[in-house]
C-alpha cells in the first residue's frame, strides 16, 4: 500500500477548522461571554415555505407504493434540469437539459470535475481565494500559479499574457473578498482562455446577491464563453440549501468530449441527489420560491450594509457586500490577520475570518459574512464601534 504524498504538501490545518479551535478555546474559558460569529459563510434563516411545501409534498409521495422512487438518474430528475434551464433562459442564456448536471452542492463538484483533467497541467487560481480550489489541485499533485488580486485592482484580477495556465478558476462575485466581474473584464478572461486552449472553472454560487443588469449572473452571458468554460453553481446561498444540499454545474457542449466525460464519470461515481431534496429545488424556480427566498436575500443584503456603513464611520478600508454577503476589510493598525481575530475576539467576541487563511495577498485583511441574524449582525457592529471609533 502507497499513500498519496500529495497530501503532506497541505497545510497542516484547513481554516475554519483553525477559527473553531480558537472560538472553542475562548468560550470554554470565558462561559459568561456572547460570541457572535460573523466567519463561516453559513446562512441562518430557515427554507422557506414554498421548499417546505415541496418536501412535504415529496416526502408523502415516497410513502405511497404508486409514488415511491428508488434510484434517479445520476445527472439529476428532468423536471429540476427544466427548472434550472428556465432560470438561465431568464438571464439571456440558452442551455440544452443534457448540459445541466444536478449535484449536492457546488464543492463537491469543484473538486470533482478534477477527475476530468490529466495531473500535468497547470492551474492558475487569484491569491486570495477560497482554500478549496487550491487544496483539492495539490491533493492530484498539480502545479498551482496565482493571479494577484489585490487593492490596487480592486481584487479583481485580469489575465497576464505571460501566464500560461490550463485550468483557470473564477469565482464571481467572489468568495472572500466579495468583487465581482463586469462583463468586459469577464470577456477578457474569456478571450484570455480560448487562446491558450485552457479552460474556466466558474463559481457562480454567489450570483443570486447581484442586482445590477451591467454584471453578468453566468459565465455564458459572454460571448465565446460555452468553448471554453465550465459553471458551477448551488442553492446553498441563494435558498438556504447549507444543510440540504443540492447545487448544478453546466458542461455545455461546445466543450466537447467534456460533457460525455462528466456524463461518465457521474454516472459511475454518484447515485444522485435525494428525490425529496430534488422536489424542494424545483420549488426554489417557482414564481412563489424566487419571490421568498429574494425576501431571505434582502435581510442579508441589509446585513451587509449595516456592516458597511459601521465601517465606514469608523474609518476601515473595505470592499464587498453590495453583491455578496462578504465584506473584506483591511486590519486596523496594520495587525496582522490573525492578530486581528485575536484581538477582535477577545476585546469584542466577534468572529471574522482571517485573510491570510485565503493565501498571501489576504495577509493584513479579514472577512466578515452577512449571514447572522439581524440582532447579533446590528450588536456586533456596535461592539466594533467601541472599539474603533
Amino acid at each position: 500500500m502507497k499513500i498519496n504524498k500529495n497530501y503532506e504538501n497541505l497545510e497542516q490545518s484547513y481554516l475554519f477548522s483553525t477559527v473553531a479551535k480558537k472560538v472553542n478555546e475562548f468560550t470554554a474559558k470565558n462561559p459568561d461571554k456572547k460570541v457572535i460569529r460573523l466567519g463561516i459563510g453559513d446562512v441562518t434563516l430557515p427554507l422557506c415555505k414554498a421548499v417546505i411545501g415541496a418536501m412535504h409534498k415529496a416526502v408523502d409521495e415516497m410513502g405511497v407504493q404508486a409514488t415511491f422512487r428508488g434510484y434517479g438518474p445520476e445527472q439529476g430528475y428532468d423536471f429540476l434540469r427544466e427548472a434550472v434551464k428556465k432560470y438561465y433562459l431568464s438571464h439571456g442564456v440558452e442551455l440544452e437539459l443534457d448540459e445541466i448536471f444536478i449535484s449536492d452542492g457546488a464543492k463537491s463538484d469543484l473538486g470533482n470535475i478534477l477527475d476530468l483533467f490529466s495531473q500535468d497541467n497547470t492551474v492558475l487560481v487569484p491569491d486570495p481565494v477560497y482554500p478549496v480550489y487550491v487544496d483539492t489541485n495539490i491533493m492530484a499533485g498539480r502545479k498551482v500559479v496565482f493571479a494577484d488580486a489585490n487593492g490596487e485592482n480592486c481584487f479583481l484580477p485580469l489575465p497576464d499574457k505571460g501566464v500560461k495556465a490550463d485550468i483557470i478558476y473564477i469565482c464571481s462575485p467572489n468568495n472572500p473578498t466579495g468583487a465581482a466581474y463586469n462583463k468586459e473584464q469577464l470577456k477578457k478572461w474569456v478571450d484570455y482562455a480560448r487562446e491558450l486552449g485552457a479552460v474556466i472553472l466558474f463559481d457562480a454560487a454567489y450570483e443570486c446577491f447581484i442586482d445590477d443588469n451591467s454584471l453578468p449572473h453566468s459565465i455564458y452571458e459572454i460571448e465565446g464563453a460555452k468553448e471554453c468554460a465550465i459553471e458551477f453553481c448551488s442553492l446553498s446561498k441563494m435558498a438556504g440549501f447549507t444543510g440540504t444540499r443540492c447545487g448544478y454545474t453546466i458542461v455545455p457542449k461546445a466543450l466537447g468530449k467534456l460533457n460525455k466525460m462528466w456524463l461518465r464519470r457521474q454516472t459511475t461515481k454518484f447515485n444522485g441527489v435525494p428525490y425529496i431534496v430534488q422536489r424542494a429545488a424545483e420549488a426554489v424556480f417557482t414564481e412563489d420560491g424566487q419571490k421568498e427566498i429574494k425576501e431571505n436575500l434582502n435581510y442579508y443584503k441589509e446585513n451587509a450594509k449595516l456592516i458597511s456603513e459601521t465601517l465606514k464611520r469608523c474609518n476601515i478600508w473595505h470592499v464587498g457586500g453590495k453583491y455578496s454577503p462578504y465584506i473584506w476589510l483591511k486590519c486596523p493598525n496594520n495587525m496582522t490577520s490573525w492578530e486581528f481575530f485575536d484581538y477582535l475576539l477577545e476585546n469584542a467576541q466577534v468572529v471574522g475570518t482571517p485573510g491570510s487563511g485565503f493565501g498571501k495577498n489576504g495577509e493584513g485583511y479579514f472577512r466578515l459574512t452577512s449571514f447572522g441574524s439581524k440582532e447579533n449582525t446590528r450588536e456586533a457592529m456596535e461592539r466594533f464601534e467601541k472599539l474603533f471609533m
